[in-house]
């Protein structure tokens, strides 16, 4: 077994042993098993020699900043969601870059537009009546930023890269649909339980890209 397998399966149990932990409201484990399992996708990015290539330091960038919002939204409290939201923010900004350093194809990144400028639309419209006013600007931002972030890892995967940029972008945004309900709308471990798994394949994908 190599050290990139090793991480990843160890990301994989403590996702596990996380979401059991979700289901027994267990408050301990649940913070040490989300931040072992965050910890994971770091190390395989590592693993993987993601610090060796320009745009694999901006995108590791994005994980280590992805692991601060980890660790931020395991509060439920409103300044550690905005402090755990403007880190995830950060991050895709991160992937942005990496995508961009790493080459696009402009034509599709622009193709890509329109239809994610639909989904956004139609996110801001269900998410907008369980917000309160000084929730709207913040998670309209996210929204723009990781609707951006796919359509760069489509222009990226369209341009050459790793088909695993463009899973790892659309895994991760979908996860946070599961997020913004969890959060906004209906609090249920139904959420947790698909959207967990999608967040870390999400990025267990986009570190393993820098190598497949």
């Amino acid at each position: 077994m190599s050290t990139t397998e090793l991480w990843v399966g160890l990301t994989s149990l403590f996702l596990a042993l996380h979401l059991w932990a979700e289901h027994g409201a267990r408050p301990t484990a649940i913070v040490v098993t989300k931040l072992l399992a965050s910890t994971g996708f770091l190390l395989t990015a590592l693993s993987v020699d993601a610090l060796a290539v320009p745009w694999g330091r901006w995108l590791f960038a994005g994980l280590c900043l992805a692991w601060i919002g980890d660790a931020c939204l395991l509060s439920r409290a409103r300044p550690a969601f905005l402090a755990g939201l403007g880190a995830f923010l950060l991050g895709h900004v991160g992937y942005c870059i990496a995508f961009f350093v790493h080459g696009v194809d402009l034509h599709s990144t622009l193709t890509a537009i329109p239809p994610l400028g639909v989904a956004a639309l139609v996110i801001d419209r269900w998410l907008r009546p369980k917000l309160d006013a000084t929730m709207r600007l913040p998670v309209r931002a996210y929204i723009v930023v990781i609707s951006a972030m796919v359509a760069l890892a489509f222009g990226a995967w369209r341009a050459g890269a790793s088909d695993l940029i463009l899973l790892g972008a659309l895994s991760f945004y979908l996860s946070d649909l599961s997020v913004a309900r969890d959060r906004f709308v209906r609090r249920e471990f139904l959420n947790r339980l698909w959207g967990l798994p999608a967040y870390y394949l999400g990025q267990l994908c986009l570190a393993l890209s820098i190598c497949w």
